[in-house]
């Protein structure tokens, strides 16, 4: 096990809050670095996707870092731009 992994239990069991809330901040955290990946893998910038989906590179960075609510409309838009597609599995 990792010192995270250490970290995260330990803190899980000591704090009722973080640990109720941790799993969907996980989630929403992870939404943004996979966008962020596509998107780098893409070899795109921020501006660059900004400008084809008619934006601004702020808007790119608040997606890529706060993808708390994200709409899956968006999510396909920014999958559309980098060249990925968006598979969605329930299970």
């Amino acid at each position: 096990m990792s010192d995270l992994q250490k970290y995260i239990q330990k803190r899980a069991e000591s704090d009722k809050a973080f640990a109720e809330n941790y799993e969907e901040g996980f989630a929403e955290f992870r939404i943004g670095v996979i966008l962020r990946q596509a998107r780098e893998a893409a070899g795109l910038t921020q501006d660059d996707v900004a400008k084809q989906l008619n934006t601004n590179k702020s808007a790119i960075s608040r997606i890529e870092n706060h993808a708390d609510d994200i709409r899956l409309s968006t999510i396909h838009k920014y999958a559309k731009a980098v060249g990925a597609k968006v598979p969605l599995v329930f299970g």
